[in-house]
């Protein structure tokens, strides 16, 4: 269960606790001593999904615990599939040879039937296995009891009926993964607000990807807090109405930013070719230096010191380097082998405080 520092520093001082290291770099201790009790508390997770960012708070009635930031790997699983899609087409419209009748053409017969809708896109569902992918490492650092999520409800343009966007798909599915995990409840944004209003907490609608509390994470801790505050009826001899039940304490916690590696699969050679006719390589996440992409580096240059992620590498007679990105794929530098360190073999996640 969560515990103040002092006791924390008091337990790995007499050998009753030991350090455990956790992929969301959250510093926690786990007892090796038997705990003077077994009760625990609630501990709730709430999941505020979006189309490029997520938001997610873990909460009990007396501490914020963890608040997290997802950037969705959306865009660029779009962009990736665009260029397959076009790859793919090019290369089947080389194979046909178009002087033939249709029916002596080598068109593929179709493997299976792609039309029943049943399976979801590949963009969505790298959001919701990215939201999952946290939500399975929060249960192995707290106690999770409960887990919220809320539901989204999207108009169509002309505001009659429901529609859909990109993050109102796969919530289904998603609804199905937490369910098996722990007991999970449901609840629409208007109710969100209205519990995040009532806690105090600040809300930032200028920039969604700001990488702050207000933007997501606060979503998040609201849609914790629910599961120990409601608002409902009451009804006496004189008066009538609504009113909170329940109390929940928000307090400061770990803020982290998290997003996933922008990997590369591996492809024969890029599209166009240099001068001279010659293609370079293209994708993978191997590097001939004993680095992998993905890898979390610590890297030198000019005196400044750099913490990134491995993104791929250069090899030709004269230089050897390493592209270093940060959390957000943007590549900080090329970095001498000299100059980086090994930090953290990749876990797929780029995590970031």
């Amino acid at each position: 269960m969560p515990t103040s520092p002092s006791r924390c520093r008091r337990w790995l001082r007499d050998g009753k606790a030991r350090i455990v290291r956790n992929k969301l770099n959250v510093f926690c201790i786990q007892l090796v001593a038997e705990p003077s009790g077994r009760s625990t508390q609630d501990v709730v997770v709430g999941i505020d999904p979006g189309k490029l960012f997520s938001g997610s708070g873990v909460q009990s009635s007396k501490y914020t615990l963890f608040l997290a930031h997802l950037i969705l790997p959306f865009k660029s699983v779009i962009q990736k599939m665009t260029a397959r899609r076009i790859l793919r087409r090019a290369r089947r419209g080389r194979r046909i040879n178009r002087k033939l009748s249709y029916n002596q053409r080598s068109h593929r017969q179709k493997r299976f039937d792609n039309r029943k809708q049943k399976k979801l896109p590949p963009s969505i569902r790298a959001n919701k296995q990215l939201e999952l992918r946290v939500v399975k490492e929060l249960l192995r650092i707290f106690p999770i009891s409960h887990l919220r999520y809320e539901i989204i409800k999207a108009r169509t343009e002309n505001g009659k009926g429901r529609g859909f966007s990109p993050a109102m798909v796969g919530q289904k599915v998603m609804l199905e993964w937490l369910k098996q995990l722990r007991p999970t409840t449901t609840q629409e944004g208007w109710q969100t607000s209205i519990l995040r209003q009532q806690l105090g907490l600040t809300k930032d609608k200028t920039d969604k990807s700001a990488q702050k509390p207000e933007t997501h994470a606060h979503d998040g801790i609201a849609l914790a807090a629910s599961h120990f505050m409601s608002f409902e009826k009451f009804h006496t001899a004189n008066t009538r109405g609504h009113h909170w039940v329940g109390q929940v304490s928000v307090t400061t916690a770990p803020f982290r930013v998290i997003s996933r590696p922008n990997l590369y699969r591996r492809q024969l050679h890029f599209e166009n070719p240099e001068v001279g006719g010659n293609r370079k390589r293209k994708g993978g996440t191997v590097t001939p230096f004993g680095y992998r992409s993905g890898d979390k580096v610590r890297a030198d240059k000019a005196g400044v010191t750099y913490v990134g992620w491995i993104g791929g590498y250069t090899q030709t007679q004269k230089t050897k380097n390493v592209s270093v990105y940060d959390h957000n794929w943007r590549r900080i530098g090329q970095f001498s082998l000299l100059k980086v360190e090994l930090l953290q073999r990749s876990i797929r996640l780029c995590v970031t405080a």
